[in-house]
């Protein structure tokens, strides 16, 4: 009696036979549960698919040898795309391009990329004769539909699939519901309805997840959650004390807290591959330099790269490739650049300086090691100020210590942060809006409100609001109406559309391009005080400058002996309140976690220990004599949303850390407000945004009324019901 054949054995049969002989040439003895799950959904052609699993467990794979197999068994009988594949990097796309053709050659189909670093003729040949597999960016499917609307039903008439890759980095932004209503325009198009797989390697919640992906039918999707990669994972979270009196030495331009990390960073990683995370682009510039002094000291080859997004393409690629070189060992000191799935090979850990910007954060960074069936190895780097007699109440309590503790708890429990559900996205919908109007050249404003808010990604925005907005894009003359009622697009609309910047959902600051021997090496901010003579650190490596074209914002540069980072834009990530609650769980703990060190287990018995000193085991108000600290242990949002409420009943206060400070007050005297708050005084989240001054963020924020701008605010940056909920609390238990 023979045995029924494997999971493996059934899902491979289904496959083209030009699939099956391409697997088998790849040596492989069997598929991985996620491309066993997802063969037959996909081959079904009709369902939407999510595929969630761990870096390196063959997601990509996973959607493609169905998707390929369902593309040579039933060729299409009319020219046109049959697969868009949107990726958020121009990195993944040219990184998938090289994975993916190999692969389709064995089914005779084509991939073709497309971005901005693309040339027009290989772009000119796809829309000539358009077929196989599209690897495109939102941006560049964004223009695709203002540049071409006419043409866009053509072009993917034969469209079978559409794939969204890294799934989790779109959710909860701007450039996501941007992709939420590019999707729906491309299926509005053809006029059919086509499945979308989605690949992620960290999602959360599931159900908000496939809710994101079909709006409006999320309930349909189909999940496929793989979690056979049955990986040994190690960690060690190593702690830094800076000194009261430590300084920046010129020699380094560094403090003795970095030189300490990057001596230990040198000996432990060196001769092997290894990716650095560090928080900014600034600190990945600091360690580089360091690591690169220290190579130089040593009298041995520098193995350690700067890799962030204001280096030039070139320079991140030269990184990205030694990465891949097995015969020569890097290190990449970087930010979330090399976070997402970009093949760089296998590297051997991962190093995190400082406290990591989020649990989903850390887990998609620690995926990328041990990629070869060996563990994974984390190492967390991270240093408190020692402590002094004008020490604050949260710097006692060691807050990065038991934050990183926190989250290395909850990502052991398999915890990550959920997307924001309550952003409108109106910056993205005024794009959106003239968007269409360019691609059909004119549509009414019913048309407009159904395609974005009754089937689009807005559909929290009502008829009122919207016809708000209208009018005032009216008044600024980006639209005009015609005597028929038919919307289009006035003289700054037509201005707005047709620059290049138009196409992204987010804000691109102007910067200074730095160049070396003219060889471009990547760029600055423009508010970065630039001038003939300055010293300064990039790409890891020392530069003085020589001269400074102002007109073209062009900066000349030459090596040298000294420098320091400049300062880059950008803010960190908001701390969730399950972070905040799992670190108030720890400070009520005794044991000391094996993964820390001698001086981080130090520091958190002393962060403890402070904790019980105050008395925050019991209360969560600690007064001094400049005023009173209040410790909710929530979210950042909420925190935030405390401290408007504070200033709307005239109490001042500011974050400290996991803190309130309010100056000049007792904890009765704030239990006094919080009283009347709750008392009926407290205003909702659409009134307290009325009394904020800095409520623009985003692209086209500039272009909302100030009751559209106050309604965008509340809804992304408070969270009222959430700071009741703390003021209730912390007023009844003091």
């Amino acid at each position: 009696m023979t045995s029924p054949p494997s999971s493996s054995e059934s899902a491979f049969s289904k496959f083209h036979p030009g699939i099956q002989r391409w697997i088998w040439d790849q040596g492989w003895t069997e598929l991985r549960s996620a491309q066993v799950e997802a063969a037959a959904p996909i081959l079904a052609g009709d369902q939407d698919v999510i595929i969630s699993a761990a870096t390196a467990a063959g997601k990509t794979e996973a959607a493609f040898l169905p998707i390929l197999s369902a593309l040579a068994s039933q060729p299409s009988l009319v020219p046109g795309v049959e697969v868009l594949c949107i990726s958020p990097l121009k990195a993944l796309i040219n990184d998938q391009f090289e994975r993916l053709t190999p692969l389709a050659e064995r089914v005779d189909v084509q991939v073709h990329p497309w971005h901005g670093d693309v040339g027009g003729g290989k772009k000119a040949a796809v829309l000539r004769k358009p077929s196989g597999l599209l690897l495109i960016t939102p941006e560049s499917l964004e223009a695709l539909f203002v540049l071409r609307g006419a043409e866009m039903p053509e072009l993917f008439q034969a469209l079978r699939f559409v794939v969204v890759d890294e799934l989790h980095s779109f959710m909860g932004t701007e450039r996501g519901a941007q992709l939420q209503s590019l999707l729906q325009r491309t299926e509005l198009a053809i006029r059919r309805r086509v499945p979308r797989i989605a690949l992620s390697a960290t999602l959360g919640d599931m159900d908000v997840a496939a809710a994101f992906l079909r709006p409006a039918g999320g309930a349909s999707v189909q999940l496929v959650i793989a979690d056979d990669d049955g990986q040994a994972l190690k960690i060690q979270l190593r702690g830094y004390i800076v000194g009261a009196n430590s300084a920046l030495t010129p020699a380094t331009a560094a403090s003795p807290d970095e030189l300490e990390i990057a001596s230990d960073l040198f000996h432990v990683l060196r001769g092997s591959d290894n990716l650095i995370f560090a928080n900014t682009r600034r600190s990945v510039e600091i360690y580089a330099d360091l690591l690169r002094g220290l190579s130089d000291e040593e009298r041995v080859p520098n193995e350690f790269f700067a890799h962030h997004g204001s280096l030039s393409k070139d320079a991140r690629e030269f990184v990205e490739k030694r990465l891949k070189d097995q015969s020569l060992p890097a290190n990449a000191v970087c930010t979330s650049t090399l976070e997402m799935g970009i093949d760089i090979g296998d590297v051997r850990s991962i190093a995190q300086i400082g406290a990591p910007p989020a649990v989903a954060s850390m887990r998609q960074r620690l995926g990328r090691s041990g990629r070869r069936g060996d563990a994974a190895i984390l190492r967390l780097y991270v240093t408190e100020d020692e402590v002094t007699s004008k020490t604050p109440p949260p710097d006692l309590l060691r807050g990065e210590i038991v934050q990183s503790i926190a989250m290395v708890n909850l990502l052991l429990e398999r915890w990550y942060e959920p997307p924001d559900p309550d952003d409108l996205h109106l910056s993205t919908m005024i794009q959106q809006t003239l968007s269409i109007i360019a691609q059909h050249g004119g549509v009414l404003a019913r048309d407009l409100y159904s395609i974005l808010c009754t089937a689009g990604p807005f559909s929290r925005v009502s008829e009122g609001q919207f016809t708000e907005l209208l009018r005032h894009l009216g008044s600024k003359d980006v639209i005009m109406q015609s005597p028929d009622g038919t919307l289009l697009l006035g003289t700054t609309g037509e201005r707005i559309v047709n620059h290049f910047t138009f196409y992204a959902a987010f804000a691109t600051p102007e910067e200074w391009r730095l160049v070396s021997g003219g060889h471009a090496l990547g760029s600055v901010p423009l508010l970065f005080p630039m001038k003939t003579g300055l010293l300064l650190i990039f790409s890891g490596r020392r530069w003085r400058v020589v001269s400074v074209d102002r007109e073209h914002k062009v900066v000349d540069l030459i090596p040298a002996p000294g420098g320091r980072p400049p300062r880059f834009s950008g803010a960190g990530a908001l701390v969730h309140p399950k972070v905040r609650g799992e670190m108030h769980s720890v400070y009520g703990e005794a044991n000391i976690p094996t993964f820390l060190d001698a001086t981080a287990g130090e520091l958190l018995t002393e962060g403890r220990q402070n904790f019980m000193r105050l008395g925050l085991n019991e209360k969560r108000f600690v007064e001094t004599g400049g005023g009173v600290y209040l410790f909710p242990w929530t979210g950042d949002r909420i925190l935030n949303t405390v401290i408007a409420l504070l200033s709307h009943c005239d109490t001042p206060a500011s974050v400290e850390g996991a803190a309130i400070f309010v100056p000049s007050a007792t904890a009765s005297e704030v239990i006094t407000v919080f009283e009347q708050l709750l008392a009926g005084a407290m205003p909702d989240a659409f009134d307290l945004a009325q009394g904020i001054e800095n409520k623009a963020s985003e692209k086209w924020d500039q272009l909302l009324t100030e009751g559209l701008l106050d309604l965008s605010y509340a809804a992304k940056s408070l969270d009222i019901v959430g700071a009741r909920e703390v003021i209730s609390r912390m007023a009844r238990e003091g």
